[in-house]
């Protein structure tokens, strides 16, 4: 058997809500090393929202991280793509615009302005988990170290929003109240295309896991994508199998049925 580069969404996937992490998940990974084969994260968080070391001390061998902006094997940074100040400045200003409430992720830093997420659960949950990894958007304008960036949308003017900057980023929409902003050309998939490229991997000795909106193109674009017993419908139909969920220990069991384990 060829040796396979599997690529794991964190949110949904590897941990839950709760960032909760199955024993028999970290295992899988283990045990799927020790045949030889590598464990990547890839994940629409930024390396600067990537910082939990029970995530971390699973030990992977690289992770694709910002939807494909950002690249590290082996603890090595082999790709990073920033976004131009000028570029970004004018992106904040136009969701601003817009009615919308952003934040900016970047490889060192999250930034958003406390008077729009200060009392936001999900404001609140950033700062919970990395309390010294936000700055001010208004405090650094100039400065930002960014490589996509996200909104609540609130009632703001989604569609006008995405027409304005339609020729520089690509709009995920996530839910109706949540939007992730990407540099065109980026995604999951072009992530793992890339780390194919670094490794000299041929893809179709791919798979991904995943569950949600932003994990549709690395489960269509990897060997074999594998849909969340719990995941989005998108994704299910996106992908070439369901495994059970993260609860029912879905990781290991496909592992095992796929006889990578």
């Amino acid at each position: 058997m060829n040796k396979r580069i599997v690529f794991f969404d964190i949110d949904g996937t590897l941990w839950d809500q709760t960032n909760y992490i199955p024993p028999s998940t970290i295992e899988a990974i283990h045990a799927l090393q020790d045949k030889g084969h590598m464990a990547f994260i890839n994940t629409g968080r930024t390396m600067g929202f990537v910082r939990d070391e029970s995530l971390l001390g699973i030990g992977f061998d690289g992770i694709v991280a910002g939807c494909g902006t950002h690249i590290i094997v082996r603890n090595e940074t082999r790709f990073l793509h920033r976004i131009e100040t000028d570029l970004a400045e004018r992106a904040v200003d136009t969701v601003r615009s817009f009615g919308m409430r952003p934040i900016l992720e970047g490889p060192e830093y999250l930034y958003f302005d406390m008077e729009d997420f200060g009392d936001d659960k999900y404001g609140e949950r950033i700062l919970r988990e990395i309390p010294d990894g936000v700055l001010g958007i208004a405090d650094t304008r100039g400065d930002w170290n960014i490589s996509k960036f996200s909104c609540a949308v609130d009632h703001g003017h989604l569609e006008e929003c995405r027409e304005s900057l339609a020729s520089d980023f690509d709009f995920m929409v996530h839910n109706p109240l949540v939007i992730e902003v990407v540099p065109k050309g980026f995604d999951k998939g072009y992530g793992i295309r890339e780390c194919c490229d670094i490794l000299g991997v041929d893809i179709a000795d791919t798979i991904a896991f995943g569950d949600s909106p932003n994990d549709l193109d690395m489960l269509r674009d990897a060997g074999l994508g594998v849909a969340m017993g719990d995941a989005a419908h998108e994704a299910k139909e996106a992908a070439d199998m369901v495994c059970e969920g993260l609860h029912e220990d879905g990781i290991y069991k496909a592992l095992r049925k796929l006889e990578l384990i």
